[in-house]
């Protein structure tokens, strides 16, 4: 799908149920690739990014306990780890620097979330036993 991403690895899932996402869905998950999963590969110095949540169906979603209005269900989401460039909260305040565009990055204690939803709202936020907070913290 772009030089160092695959449609599996934006596809796989641990829940054992279908989750080949629609033609419209597939669409936004090859408008995130490039440049945004591209840009995230570069800011972290092309240090290998393991995806461990890309596109996920509303069903498989919701086994998980995944926000109901989840990016992830759109095809604009990705959770990841990149252990090789640092810690997720290393990740998490890198990209922050250095990303353009993005919707969301959210620093979830054992992984690094990226949002490239078309609003660009640019949230930087870490989420906590109680919630969200704003930044990396």
């Amino acid at each position: 799908m772009s030089p160092n991403f695959t449609y599996a690895e934006l596809t796989i899932t641990s829940v054992r149920k279908d989750n080949t996402p629609p033609p419209v869905v597939l669409q936004n998950i090859e408008s995130i690739l490039s440049p945004g999963c591209e840009e995230i590969k570069k800011a972290l110095d092309l240090k290998p990014v393991l995806i461990n949540s890309g596109y996920r169906s509303p069903e498989i979603n919701k086994a998980i306990g995944g926000s109901k209005n989840s990016a992830h269900c759109l095809g604009y989401a990705v959770d990841f780890i990149s252990p090789k460039y640092g810690t997720p909260i290393q990740v998490a305040e890198r990209l922050s620097q250095t990303l353009k565009k993005f919707d969301q990055i959210i620093y979830e204690g054992t992984w690094v979330h990226v949002s490239f939803d078309p609003r660009n709202r640019k949230q930087v936020l870490t989420k906590t036993k109680d919630g969200y907070v704003k930044g990396i913290v």
